[in-house]
């Protein structure tokens, strides 16, 4: 009997017709749609494991996921056959033999969001960015985003009842730029809660609107209250952009 190896894949996909990542019971899921394909392909079931969950509306640039086969892959090969099989709005970018410990979620170093929001009308990328009629002050959201750094328990942007043993986060970067006439909010950390991402950017789009101090952010984090933070943003602005790991996991 051949021996078991794992993978990793990068995969791409557009969220907006999916209902998140994670399979669940009476909604298609991106893990659904990417395990009917990897199936098909190898003619038995395959089951993956990715990364992170990412919510109903929410887009990768990058996610990775693992998963185990006993039989050999020719990688060109297999990435021509795997996309032609999978939807249109995924695709699988890479794929490298890691040891058998390795894996997608615990692995990982880091994860990166990246959220779009643009202040004029364009209907070619209205699935990919949150429309915004007014002009937040970038300078005030990037005072207050730099207050992120400053803590580690974010409950205030947790969705509630969420099934966490703790709502600790290490945010080892957060900001905006202004970037082809978008305005993007990056962040980088160890770990995400259900939801952060997009109330983090609707809180920071409030005070960049001179709703909320910068200064208030303190107390919106230590209050760890859902109600004291922002709304939620569009899920359709928000892109799972980066997931890290240490090199020597990887064995080709």
């Amino acid at each position: 009997m051949s021996e078991s190896k794992r993978y990793f894949l990068d995969i791409s996909y557009k969220g907006t017709r999916y209902h998140g990542w994670q399979i669940q019971e009476n909604a298609f899921t991106v893990q659904e749609a990417l395990e009917a394909g990897l199936s098909t392909y190898f003619r038995t079931p395959i089951p993956v494991m990715g990364s992170g969950r990412t919510d109903t509306g929410v887009h990768a640039y990058m996610q990775i996921c693992h998963f185990e086969t006993e039989q050999d892959i020719d990688k060109e090969k297999f990435i021509r056959a795997i996309n032609g099989i999978l939807p249109k709005d995924i695709s699988i970018n890479s794929i490298r033999k890691v040891k058998p410990d390795a894996h997608a979620r615990f692995s990982a170093k880091s994860r990166s969001y990246i959220y779009r929001l643009i202040l004029q009308k364009n209907p070619f990328i209205e699935d990919y960015v949150w429309r915004h009629y007014f002009n937040p002050d970038v300078s005030r959201m990037n005072a207050a985003a730099k207050i992120l750094l400053e803590h580690n328990d974010f409950e205030c942007f947790s969705k509630v009842n969420t099934a966490v043993k703790h709502f600790r986060c290490e945010i080892k970067s957060a900001h905006w730029e202004q970037k082809d006439g978008e305005l993007q909010f990056h962040i980088t950390a160890n770990r995400f809660l259900r939801g952060m991402v997009r109330a983090i950017v609707g809180t920071l789009v409030d005070i960049g609107l001179g709703k909320i101090e910068p200064e208030e952010m303190h107390h919106i984090i230590e209050s760890r209250n859902r109600k004291k933070a922002g709304k939620s943003a569009p899920a359709c602005g928000l892109f799972f952009s980066k997931i890290e790991y240490s090199e020597d996991i990887y064995l080709d």
